[in-house]
């Protein structure tokens, strides 16, 4: 299964001293009769023959062999049939029913296929089988029905599975088009171990009967349009992982949830739940992880005694109303890796206590109304594990620090020190951090130049300066920036947590699926646009807009053959648009509108896609796009919708 969960556990050994077992395999070798019956080579054929699409199995799966030899057969000391594993065989078709003729069936793997249709009746009543995968396919209709038999209708998951033996151990859904109400029969499958049926689309509320299955390891439903509230779920004694993310569901967390000693993964983010943590959550001692993100919580976390909480490694409680300072006793959690506590009102400042967090790679506290960014920065730094750090929307009208006490940092590759109306310079301990990537400090007040080190930043790709009042022309050494020079891409290190942003519903799960980015919108930039920018063959964006640069636009530009967004909006730029940027195939947003450009707007290949509004306020542009056609004796002014800039509009998600 996707979530670890071992079949190997639910196979049926039988014993036997090692010359026994010889003599078995060597009678089994000589004897003509011991092969498959008929019946079991007959309903795997009809399987089949179903498919419109088998994965090559025709070349095992041959009539006069011997089914236990086909290719993901096998067969028990009796040539029973116990094992039909077909995971990822690019089969399409329906599921027969026939399968329901192998009475001595332990696990059916058909998961990761394009499997149609319903699961049949026959397997879902059999008596044998103890784990049934068929995920990632395209299974439709609802579990709630009770359909007939018949090949003219799809056979779908029954209202009572496990009527007439509770075998099921692990059934597995997830990935599929499956819709209605989870039947409230599964509570006859004493010993279910895992159900999993997440990114379907399951509706109405979970039935009190599932909570009585006290045999449940893995109850995994995400992604579904699930709703009302959780009720008394202490009978669930042997629960490992709940997750229900990703669903509408209601209410509080109840406090008979503190009676799942052994749950190890918490997962409710996504949903409507509202009201505040049970003291009772304290109890789950073995909690690794706690995803409670983009809820209604609220309250503060003082009920929960996060000391008794030594195991958990990742606590998400992103997009929630919980209120006063983030509680001390989270500072005891020593084997934090991931912290993720933005946007919501905390206030005041961190405890030093933090720095006892010394596994800590991942920590987000953007849009809190965090105060002493100096302090913080001098408590953080002491974290030398950290990778990612969000502090942004917080800080407000305070001033960038420069204290050169604020020393380490050393692991640091994502740091977004963004919208805070911070004062001050780009600061120099900025260089020191040898492994930074991404750096977001736009939406500040910072004033002077681009400082020259900014090329020593040997893996920075991604850099976001917009909306301050910085001054000075462009530096070269930001046309040296190594990681933009070429197509190399940042090691592959994954986030701690999904990089979530709640306004485009874009999520990242490596800083390397980040787009290379350079923006210095909404400054005070002036002088020319360098020629070197052409040696910054990595960009996907660009954005120069809001300045003060004059000049021509410089035809080295052509040479970023990667750009998708190009903006070079609300300068003082003179001359021709260049014609080669005909040759930038992959630009999908361009914006040269409000400069002093003139001449004719090239009008093949992609400048042909692009609005009007992206050349406006440019009287002496000509062309079909706005209102001068070439060649006429005057030229009229040209109106922009200043909405419509491109300038003004987020490309990439700024916080987290």
């Amino acid at each position: 299964c996707s979530n670890g969960f071992s079949y190997s556990r639910y196979t049926k050994k039988s014993h036997m001293p090692s010359l026994g077992l010889a003599l078995v395999l060597l009678v089994s070798l000589v004897s003509p009769t011991s092969s498959c019956t008929e019946q079991e080579k007959s309903s795997l054929l009809q399987l089949l023959a179903g498919l419109s699409q088998d994965g090559d199995l025709t070349t095992s799966w041959r009539h006069g062999t011997d089914c236990c030899t086909w290719e993901g057969i096998t067969c028990n000391q009796d040539r029973k049939v116990t094992d039909v594993s077909l995971a990822s065989r690019g089969l399409e078709g329906p599921i027969s029913p026939f399968l329901g003729n192998l009475t001595g069936l332990l696990r059916l793997n058909l998961s990761r296929n394009l499997l149609s249709g319903g699961l049949p009746l026959e397997l879902v009543s059999s008596s044998s089988i103890l784990v049934l995968d068929i995920s990632f396919n395209r299974l439709t209709g609802g579990l709630s029905e009770l359909p007939s038999s018949t090949p003219a209708r799809p056979l779908q998951i029954p209202t009572t599975p496990c009527v007439s033996a509770p075998s099921f151990a692990v059934l597995e859904l997830s990935f599929n088009q499956l819709s209605g109400n989870i039947p409230s029969g599964l509570g006859n499958c004493s010993v279910l171990k895992l159900l999993g049926a997440g990114y379907n689309k399951l509706s109405g509320t979970l039935p009190d009967e599932l909570f009585k299955v006290t045999s449940l390891e893995h109850l995994s439903l995400p992604n579904n349009w699930l709703e009302g509230a959780l009720d008394d779920i202490s009978k669930l004694i042997n629960l490992v992982t709940l997750d229900l993310g990703g669903n509408e569901l209601s209410g509080n967390i109840p406090e008979s949830i503190g009676g799942l000693k052994r749950l190890e993964e918490l997962h409710l983010e996504h949903n409507s739940m509202s009201g505040e943590l049970p003291a009772a959550l304290s109890n789950c001692t073995n909690l690794v992880t706690i995803d409670l993100k983009a809820n209604q919580f609220s309250g503060e976390l003082t009920k929960v005694n996060f000391v008794s909480l030594s195991n958990l490694k990742k606590l998400d409680l992103l997009s929630n109303n919980f209120t006063g300072t983030v509680p001390e006793s989270i500072y005891s959690c020593s084997k934090l890796t991931a912290l993720r506590l933005s946007y919501n009102p905390f206030h005041g400042q961190l405890s030093e206590k933090i720095g006892n967090l010394k596994s800590l790679l991942f920590l987000s506290l953007a849009n809190n109304s965090l105060t002493n960014i100096t302090r913080t920065l001098q408590m953080l730094s002491s974290s030398r594990s950290l990778t990612t750090l969000y502090i942004g929307c917080n800080f407000l009208h305070e001033t960038m620090p420069e204290d050169v006490s604020i020393d380490g940092f050393q692991n640091l590759q994502v740091l977004y020190i963004n919208h805070c109306s911070l004062s001050g310079k780009i600061p120099d301990w900025l260089s020191k951090l040898p492994n930074l990537e991404m750096l977001f400090l736009q939406g500040n007040q910072l004033t002077g130049p681009i400082p020259e080190w900014i090329s020593s930043l040997n893996f920075l790709f991604s850099l976001d300066i917009s909306n301050n009042s910085l001054t000075g022309e462009i530096p070269s050494a930001l046309m040296e920036m190594p990681m933009l020079e070429s197509d190399n891409t940042a090691p592959k290190v994954f986030f701690e947590l999904p990089v979530w942003n709640k306004n485009q519903f874009l999520q990242y799960l490596t800083p390397s699926a980040f787009p290379k980015e350079l923006n210095l919108a909404m400054n005070n930039f002036s002088g020319m646009i360098p020629e070197e920018i052409g040696q910054l063959q990595g960009l996907f964006s660009l954005n120069l807009s809001s300045n003060r640069l004059s000049g021509e636009i410089p035809e080295q530009i052509c040479n970023l053959t990667n750009l998708q967004m190009l903006d070079l909006s609300g300068n003082h730029l003179t001359g021709k648009i260049p014609a080669a940027l005909n040759n930038l195939h992959f630009l999908s947003r361009f914006n040269i509108s409000n400069n002093d450009l003139e001449g004719p707007i090239p009008n093949m290949g992609q400048f042909s896609t692009f609005p009007d509004s992206s050349f406006g306020g440019n009287p002496k542009l000509c062309g079909p796009m706005v209102a001068n056609h070439c060649g006429s004796a005057e030229a009229s002014p040209v109106s922009i919708d200043p909405i419509k800039q491109i300038g003004s509009e987020p490309l990439l998600p700024k916080a987290d």
